[in-house]
């Protein structure tokens, strides 16, 4: 359950729905089928409120929420309500639930790079947002950067992104670079990652259907895989959230506007099949030039390919997110905690630790994004020229680049950089 505010020192648990923000404050609500252990006080201050609320939301959409013990044990009140300020007791909580579930090392899948930042998980005040993959701005670049070429010897297209922004922000451009890609007819596709930490499913989506060829049509690209309560439908407390569109905008459903609870999270409605987009139909290899900054978003795309075309990375490697997130929102906090596994048409997912290249190459740049004699795509060309069998002399430099840049990425509410893979599309019960 959840509280809008305190009024005249009674504490009410109900739900508000702000249709002007197109949030909805979520409520720690009893629940018939909670076992004794698991039911939250009905009194408390706001604060209080808040961090049951954090942890019977773990307990129900967490990847991992098996491995939570029950509210009475936890007792977040005890253990955080005396934490200044408010954020901290609510970051410390949600750090704490995501160090219970230990891989096969012994060690918790959200072990943290560094201080006590979950590797996945993490929350934002929506009164200051500034969501890493909300920030970005899809542009040219600096004016160093080399555009608009293609690589003649080979049939070979050069795409840089660095970030997956919402689709209705990126899907012109990427129609329209596609388009040129089938005209030249290219054969082998040069994807640069390197500085990709994520974005939405969404857009890799519509990216990996850009890129398959027809014959590709039904065949599964990637699944996404809920805990069993998600699965079930049995997550109840989704009923006080919202259900919003791709565009932020309430749905209708049965006459009512739709909440979460809504969402069918059914292993067999979460599989994504390739469905083709566009004309271009003569790409044979990927290539991906990555880093240990490729994550999340990133790291689904060549997973995604990884069963149906020859892929190659380069560089070094990938930082390891097989995982996915949707918001929930609690007072003024939006949280994203891990709550859906990411396969392949394989079933793979196990790159926690992250996607080891092919090719390795350490350093920083050694030039402008898209020059061809820089150190990563070079390396490319140069791997692509050994398998065509073609010398050195034969590169043509005459050709080029598609690149999409964006600003610093800058979230003071995280320790991190790397952007959530943000699922905002979903398929409701029938």
């Amino acid at each position: 359950m959840m509280i809008n505010r305190l009024k005249s020192n009674r504490l009410i648990k109900s739900i508000y729905v702000l249709l002007m923000t197109y949030s909805l404050f979520a409520c720690k609500k009893k629940n018939d089928e909670d076992s004794p252990a698991n039911i939250s006080p009905t009194t408390g201050t706001r604060t209080e409120f808040t961090l049951d609320s954090i942890f019977l939301y773990a307990k129900e959409i967490y990847y991992w929420q098996e491995a939570l013990p029950d509210y009475a044990t936890f007792n977040p009140r005890a253990k955080y309500a005396g934490i200044t300020p408010d954020i901290y007791a609510f970051q410390k909580e949600l750090y704490d639930i995501t160090q219970y579930k230990l891989n096969a090392n012994g060690f918790p899948y959200e072990k943290p790079i560094s201080g006590e930042s979950p590797r996945y998980s993490y929350l934002e005040n929506k009164n200051n947002l500034s969501p890493a993959y909300a920030s970005l701005n899809m542009g040219t670049g600096s004016t160093n950067q080399i555009q608009n070429k293609t690589i003649e010897f080979s049939k070979v297209g050069y795409l840089y992104i660095d970030a997956f922004k919402n689709l209705n922000e990126m899907k012109a451009k990427l129609d329209k670079d596609f388009e040129d890609y089938a005209t030249t007819g290219i054969e082998t596709l040069i994807i640069d990652l390197r500085n990709n930490r994520g974005g939405t499913v969404e857009t890799v989506a519509y990216l990996a259907n850009l890129i398959a060829p027809s014959s590709f049509n039904g065949k599964i690209m990637f699944s996404e895989l809920f805990n069993p309560i998600l699965r079930s439908g049995n997550a109840k407390i989704l009923k006080n959230q919202l259900y919003l569109d791709e565009n932020g905008k309430p749905v209708k459903y049965n006459g009512r506007l739709a909440t979460l609870a809504d969402i069918d999270f059914s292993e067999a409605e979460n599989i994504e099949k390739f469905g083709k987009i566009g004309k271009l139909e003569t790409v044979k290899n990927l290539y991906f030039i990555v880093t240990n900054q490729t994550a999340s978003a990133s790291e689904l795309l060549i997973s995604s390919f990884k069963p149906h075309l020859p892929v190659r990375l380069v560089g070094q490697k990938t930082y390891g997110k097989p995982v996915g997130f949707f918001a929930v929102n609690i007072d003024k906090y939006s949280i994203y905690m891990a709550s859906f596994l990411l396969r392949n048409a394989d079933g793979w997912s196990d790159y926690f630790d992250g996607i080891v290249p092919d090719i390795i190459v350490n350093g920083g740049s050694s030039g402008a994004i898209g020059d061809p004699t820089e150190l990563y795509f070079a390396t490319v060309l140069k791997d692509i020229m050994m398998k065509s069998g073609l010398a050195a002399n034969r590169l043509s430099l005459k050709t080029s680049a598609k690149i999409y840049s964006n600003r610093t990425i800058s979230d003071p509410n995280r320790n991190d950089q790397d952007i959530p893979l943000i699922k905002k599309h979903f398929r409701l019960k029938n």
